[in-house]
């Protein structure tokens, strides 16, 4: 397990335990996420490797680009380094955490893994992960809806009144376990009850223009994860 201590590893890792999984949490003192080397030789004995690792800016500067400088990183040369760890010490799969954010604004429609994407700003990384873990033929890849709830911290805004696609840390948490034994491929994880309203300050669309972070939640995007059910069974529960 990699990013064992964030919001999602820490709802993953007691229940890849209770599945009856036998659990190593990389250590970041001695291994690296950028070094494919230290990485093979932790990896090696595994047969999964699930990448939960992120570093998303809480504050205000989340509107920056350069405060998600780090989260790219990892996201770039961290799964890069991870799918050539992975070939090496011959480990069968990979679930690697991504966000549903990338969907192009699709309305009213309904926006499932073939759907457009409009990789902008910060958002881009995660296509990129994409490309590159789902080069290893046993990889999957996780488009995971806005985190509300438990321990996530939403933004301080949204823009406009369209959907989104929500997801409580517990539920993307399981949906990463329970795509060990899915066919590869990209799966979304989001609930069935897409919101409108969650509470959450909304300002006026047109502030979407102002900066690439504000754009991303001025989209629209009523992303469905039937393809995540169908293949694993996965509900969410909360």
């Amino acid at each position: 397990m990699i990013g064992a201590s964030g919001v999602l590893g820490r709802q993953a890792v007691p229940r890849l335990r209770a599945a009856g999984h036998e659990v190593g949490v990389l250590d970041r003192r001695t291994t690296s996420l950028f070094d494919a080397d230290q990485l093979a030789a932790a990896l090696t004995g595994h047969d999964a490797v699930v990448n939960l690792a992120t570093r998303i800016p809480l504050s205000a500067k989340a509107v920056l680009a350069s405060a998600w400088a780090e989260n790219d990183r990892i996201r770039t040369q961290g799964s890069a380094a991870l799918v050539e760890a992975a070939t090496r010490a011959g480990v069968g799969r990979i679930v690697q955490e991504g966000i549903s954010f990338v969907y192009a604004d699709g309305g009213d429609r309904e926006l499932d893994e073939n759907s457009p994407v409009e990789p902008v700003g910060h958002i881009a990384s995660s296509v990129t992960a994409q490309h590159t873990v789902l080069e290893h033929s046993g990889a999957v890849f996780l488009r995971i809806g806005l985190l509300l709830g438990g321990e996530a911290q939403p933004p301080p805004v949204l823009v406009g009144g369209g959907w989104m696609s929500v997801v409580h840390p517990a539920d993307a948490a399981a949906a990463a376990i329970a795509v060990l034994d899915a066919p590869p491929g990209i799966y979304n994880v989001g609930t069935p009850v897409l919101k409108r309203d969650t509470g959450i300050t909304r300002l006026p669309k047109f502030v979407g223009r102002l900066a690439p972070a504000f754009e991303v939640f001025a989209r629209s995007q009523r992303v469905v994860s039937t393809k995540l059910t169908g293949a694993t069974g996965w509900r969410p529960r909360h």
